[in-house]
């Protein structure tokens, strides 16, 4: 297995607040290796900036596994880097030549306010999940996971959208900041299953609305799929609006019986 050794130039977003005004910083890193992924080249930045008696470049991480979505790098003008289906954290330097110049930013996007550097707010989508993002259920004992029959299909169909990490890149993504890909994919791996179906409707109009009140409107430029470290499908966008016009459709119906 290949361990080349490689020079890296970092021109990295430095930012104290969300109301300071920000600039790049330009770091190299000597002789990192290719089998070191995209968060331990910043681990050992940091490292080296602290020995230095500098201030350490704040970044969000958790898992590192690309679970948990916590990571939100832009590099080099793309959502979690250069390898597709990929999160940051489970991208390798071995993507990059030596002597690169890696550009580092934060999430762009309005819903997303800067919180330090290369830190951002995304509780934008907490409250999105908030309006709509659960389900009816009886308390006491856990019922056996095969009680309901599930069809194969459908049961893949929303294991396929409930991938969604939460992770922002979508929004970061999109030229209009729109979140229809993470709010179509929480409400279709709801949606698609029985347990989900007493407020299917009423979760598709929440969920919609309180995401127009954060995030911008879709034009379908489909950055949002591309970028997505999940691959997810923008068919749940499809699902989303057809859900949404039939909940409206229902809200109008006791208007109209009234009416008439």
């Amino acid at each position: 297995m290949s361990n080349h050794l490689k020079n890296i130039t970092l021109r990295i977003w430095r930012q104290a607040g969300p109301n300071v005004k920000g600039n790049f910083e330009n770091h190299v890193i000597d002789e990192i290796t290719d089998e070191a992924s995209f968060l331990e080249m910043l681990d050992i930045l940091n490292d080296k900036l602290v020995h230095e008696g500098k201030e350490a470049v704040v970044f969000d991480h958790d898992c590192r596994e690309g679970i948990c979505g916590t990571c939100s790098l832009m590099i080099d003008g793309q959502a979690h880097g250069p390898q597709r289906g990929t999160a940051t954290c489970q991208l390798h330097m071995r993507q990059f030549k030596s002597n690169d110049t890696i550009t580092v930013e934060p999430w762009r996007a309005s819903a997303f306010p800067l919180i330090k550097d290369l830190m951002v707010d995304r509780s934008a989508f907490d409250r999105i999940i908030e309006s709509g993002g659960y389900i009816t259920a009886d308390t006491g004992g856990a019922p056996d996971a095969n009680l309901i029959p599930i069809p194969k299909v459908i049961a893949d169909a929303a294991m396929d959208s409930a991938e969604c990490i939460g992770c922002g890149a979508c929004v970061a993504a999109c030229p209009n900041g729109a979140a229809n890909l993470f709010t179509g994919a929480k409400i279709a791996h709801l949606n698609r299953l029985p347990q989900g179906q007493a407020e299917r409707y009423s979760r598709a109009e929440a969920m919609v609305e309180t995401m127009d009140e954060h995030f911008g409107s879709c034009t379908n430029h489909g950055e949002c799929e591309a970028a997505c470290p999940q691959e997810i499908s923008i068919d749940v966008i499809k699902k989303m609006n057809r859900d949404y016009l039939v909940a409206s459709a229902k809200r109008q119906e006791p208007r109209a019986a009234t009416a008439s």
